[in-house]
């Protein structure tokens, strides 16, 4: 039998890589000086720079050069660690045209806010590498002069009325070493300039700006710990013409402290405390946080309602709640002193009952309780009926309230006469 001849094998065999196969030698170095050179080549001319991006971005991988061409845009070279500009080759050239180097103010920065905005439409993708090089380049800001961070805090807002960065961006304004060197709050000051007053947008747009990025309660941070106060935030702002940035924070404090307020009430229920310590601690909070009486009063009404689990029973509720309310009509009396916090009351108590069906038939009685035991008075009751309701239920409780507001009308003609 004949054997089976054995195969010959190669040794030593090279096996050829394709060159779209090879991986490419990532060089930001080589990548920088190309982007700057073409960029100093247009010599100022904004247009003729913006072509000469757009173009390039065919032959040069911009997905993987993403962070060094946005460092070239923002401050004319590639940004090390703090913030200084990378020489590795050797060239110390920056770019002439980038935000750092814009002229004329905050036009000039729109003008060059313009370059980013036609290659982001053109190369979709550097829109989210923006938003990861303006977190970058703000916790860089100490090692920017004066001139450059203010001009990059106009980019940023430029940035964000436009909708080419998102909300977040803002996020590291308030870190701990730039509050520490007053860079948080010169940047805060600035940012919040450019929007009111260079861009002239409104305050609800700010508002939002600040919602987005979870930072509208962290307004206070922006101060160093051993400055930080409402006092010092509202100094600051009302000398820097800030005034709606002031009115704000004030309302942000007050929601805290109504929150706080309110989680106070509720525990001081919970053990069955008396109307006199509520009072007091509620005048403390008025004192001490510049509470209104109308703030206070409403935190009271929400708190007393839901400390108790209320019968599902409708002629029964009725009797439960008249007997609750009546046990701390004392506190409510104390803070309805003015025609605001009366009407704003019998408003919640509308609201409350039209949202819980049981309470439906229980309006009326609660509003004379309030009546009887000097928590309401008489024009607050009737101002309501004709023009101070609510929409909801109104068909219901107006027709409920008829009668009372017809004897509370002839008994002041009646007091009206005898006077006379």
């Amino acid at each position: 039998m004949s054997q089976k001849q054995q195969k010959p094998t190669l040794s030593g065999q090279r096996i050829k890589t394709r060159k779209r196969d090879e991986k490419e030698k990532y060089d930001p170095v080589t990548f920088s000086d190309q982007i700057i050179s073409g960029l100093n080549e247009a010599q100022g001319d904004l247009e003729q720079a913006s072509k000469f991006l757009v173009a390039t971005g065919s032959k040069l991988n911009y997905r993987t050069y993403a962070e060094p061409l946005l460092d070239i845009l923002i401050a004319g070279g590639m940004l090390a660690p703090g913030g200084t500009i990378v020489h590795e080759s050797g060239n110390k050239t920056t770019s002439s045209i980038c935000i750092f180097k814009s002229e004329n103010g905050i036009e000039g920065v729109k003008a060059t806010v313009q370059l980013f905005s036609r290659l982001i439409r053109q190369y979709k993708y550097l829109e989210k590498s923006l938003d990861e090089e303006l977190k970058k380049v703000l916790l860089f800001l100490k090692g920017f002069t004066e001139e450059q961070r203010k001009s990059l805090v106009q980019a940023f807002a430029i940035f964000l009325s436009l909708g080419m960065a998102t909300p977040s961006v803002l996020t590291g304004m308030i870190q701990e070493h730039l509050v520490k060197e007053g860079l948080s709050l010169e940047f805060a000051n600035l940012f919040f300039t450019t929007w009111l007053q260079d861009l002239e947008k409104d305050t609800s747009s700010l508002v939002s700006i600040l919602k987005k990025a979870e930072i509208d309660g962290k307004l206070l941070q922006l101060f160093p710990a051993n400055k930080r106060s409402e006092d010092a935030f509202e100094v600051y702002f009302t000398k820097a013409g800030l005034k709606e940035i002031v009115d704000f924070q004030r309302n942000q404090y007050a929601i805290v402290m109504r929150r706080e307020l309110k989680e106070k009430l509720k525990e001081m229920m919970e053990h069955e405390t008396t109307p006199k310590d509520i009072i007091s601690l509620c005048k403390e909070y008025k004192e001490r946080h510049s509470l209104q009486d109308h703030e206070i009063c409403l935190q009271i009404w929400k708190t007393v309602m839901a400390s108790v689990e209320w019968n599902k029973k409708e002629e029964l509720v009725a009797d439960q709640a008249l007997k609750h309310l009546k046990s701390y009509a004392a506190a409510f009396a104390e803070f309805t002193t003015t025609s605001k916090s009366e009407m704003l009351l019998i408003q919640r108590v509308q609201d409350y009952c039209y949202d819980n069906m049981n309470f439906m038939k229980v309006f009326q009685k609660i509003i004379l309780l309030f009546y009887k035991m000097d928590v309401l008075g008489e024009d607050s009751i009737i101002k309501w009926y004709n023009n101070g309701h609510t929409t909801k239920g109104k068909s219901v409780f107006l027709p409920q309230m008829q009668k009372m507001v017809d004897w509370l009308q002839n008994a002041e003609e009646e007091s009206s006469d005898e006077g006379e």
